[in-house]
């Protein structure tokens, strides 16, 4: 399809994310052609919310976007634009800081994801854990402790 046939959503019938969640840094991650199974996996562990995507017009079954909210944040990923495999992302974390962590690690571990280091009540007052989905992503699981929830 060319370039100037390109569809895109029609900002007077597309249902924009609040500002609160377009808000921030958003990590943006190339999943190697994964994007709309990651979603999909995403909703199941931890309650992801669809946002919408767009398919890739050059590359049929492939997306150039797809967006969810997850704990009232955005995450956007993609399929990628090559067909080379890259490797999953390293040297981090997406950290989800929520008000029931003993839930969200039970739902993402039952999801599929496996336990990197386990969910514990940690020195500095917090529990925390890091899994890693099927995708190679890490996330880590906060709950902040009582003395940081008064703050």
């Amino acid at each position: 399809m060319p370039d100037d046939e390109i569809q895109t959503a029609d900002p007077r019938t597309t249902t924009r994310p609040s500002a609160e969640v377009m808000s921030g840094v958003i990590p943006y991650l190339d999943m190697n052609g994964r994007a709309a199974e990651a979603a999909g996996f995403y909703a199941r562990a931890f309650g992801a919310r669809d946002l919408g995507s767009m398919a890739d017009p050059q590359n049929p079954g492939r997306h150039m976007h797809v967006q969810i909210e997850i704990n009232g944040g955005a995450l956007m990923m993609s399929d990628g634009m090559s067909a080379d495999q890259r490797p999953a992302p390293s040297g981090l974390h997406l950290q989800l800081v929520v008000d029931d962590g003993h839930a969200w690690w039970k739902r993402a571990v039952e999801a599929g994801c496996d336990i990197v280091m386990p969910y514990e009540k940690q020195f500095w007052g917090d529990w925390w854990g890091l899994l890693k989905d099927p995708f190679g992503v890490l996330w880590g699981v906060l709950e902040a402790g009582p003395e940081q929830r008064s703050l």
